[in-house]
């Protein structure tokens, strides 16, 4: 896909997350809508997968360690096909398969459950360490919360992966700058992210969250890159794409009322608009 119709995909994403938020009355809008874009062009452009055979062996693995923000997972693997978009009202409801946070068991597409913070990085490691000991030829991919890696687990994943010299393994923390308690840098600043990663034997790599341009260019560098695992720290805006929510810690945790779910769809669809008429 070139990167004017992963904008446009990125954005549908978007209305898919806030309206499974709506629905459900719950959920995390802020951080899925500030990775749509990644989880896009992972999906759309980045991973050999298939949703037609969401097992097949070499297939490309991702992990949200983010677990919360499986409103962005949800609706990105519904608008590739692994299951109907219709489905995301279901998200959080008795008897669906979209519950709060990923279940591989259930959820077609989901490579492995997440939730607790921290632990997917490890999970994501360990499967990049199998694809090297069996001469498989995926990669893996985790995404993390910016707060998320204030857990120790996370920079023990990381000097594992580093010292096992995991070249087939990239790591991107989604830097929005916020989490639930306000900016990450009050709660307990994890500044520089960049030179941690690098001194854990990451090549390290820092992009703008929403530029299609700078995402490609960094994957690319990623499958370049040999002898090191990766780590692509993205610049982005928590609730991108929504007015009201976009810089609002506010809006971590929590589903908008029918009147914000009207303007936040108004808001998205005009982004739709101006990139149609690109």
């Amino acid at each position: 896909m070139n990167n004017l119709d992963l904008a446009k995909t990125a954005n549908e994403v978007r209305k898919g997350i806030v309206t499974s938020v709506h629905s459900a009355k719950a959920g995390h809008p802020g951080g899925s809508l500030s990775c749509a874009d990644l989880m896009t062009f992972l999906y759309f452009e980045e991973m050999n997968i298939d949703p037609k055979n969401p097992k097949k062996e070499d297939r490309d693995r991702f992990v949200l360690s983010k677990g919360h923000c499986a409103p962005a997972l949800y609706s990105t693997l519904a608008h590739r096909g692994y299951f109907p978009v219709e489905e995301l009202t279901t998200l959080r409801k008795l008897g669906s398969h979209l519950q709060g946070h990923p279940c591989m068991q259930h959820t077609p597409g989901v490579d492995m459950s997440s939730g607790s913070l921290g632990q997917g990085i490890s999970v994501a490691a360990g499967m990049a360490l199998s694809a090297k000991l069996s001469n498989d030829s995926y990669r893996v991919y985790t995404l993390l919360g910016d707060g998320e890696i204030a857990e120790g687990q996370v920079w023990e994943a990381a000097m594992f992966a580093g010292h096992k010299k995991l070249d087939n393994f990239v790591v991107i923390v989604d830097n929005n700058g916020l989490q639930i308690d306000g900016k990450i840098e009050d709660v307990c600043n994890p500044y520089p992210i960049d030179k941690k990663f690098e001194a854990f034997n990451f090549h390290v790599i820092n992009i703008d969250a929403h530029d299609f341009d700078q995402i490609r260019a960094a994957f690319e560098e990623a499958k370049k890159t040999k002898g090191m695992p990766t780590a692509i720290i993205m610049k982005s805006v928590k609730g991108k794409g929504v007015s009201f929510m976009e810089n609002q810690a506010g809006w971590h945790g929590k589903a908008p009322n029918d009147e914000q779910y009207e303007q936040a769809m108004k808001d998205l669809e005009k982004v739709g608009e101006a990139l149609c008429q690109k």
